[in-house]
């Protein structure tokens, strides 16, 4: 399960200097906002687990704005985060 990633205000200043239409539109409507390790939403405070940047492709999720993705993931390492539970260091 894959969970969705805000964007920083510098995010988004980046994607408004670059015309980034479809991704601001994205993330507008998401409404999404950190809660300690979890992305809740801003409307009724429920868990995310959907990113609208990520495609299944056969057996493989891939990243549709990769070259232009926000910070928090391009800094997120598998395993250092509850955003990634399926990436967990087994012990």
């Amino acid at each position: 399960m894959f969970a969705y990633a805000p964007a920083t205000h510098e995010d988004m200043e980046r994607w408004r200097r670059e015309d980034k239409k479809e991704i601001l539109r994205a993330m507008e409507h998401s409404k999404a906002l950190w809660a300690g390790d979890v992305v809740v939403s801003s409307e009724d405070g429920r868990i995310l687990f959907n990113c609208p940047f990520l495609r299944l492709e056969e057996n493989y999720y891939s990243c549709t704005i990769y070259e232009d993705r926000p910070n928090t993931c391009r800094k997120f390492k598998p395993g250092s985060s509850e955003l990634c539970s399926q990436f967990k260091k087994q012990n």
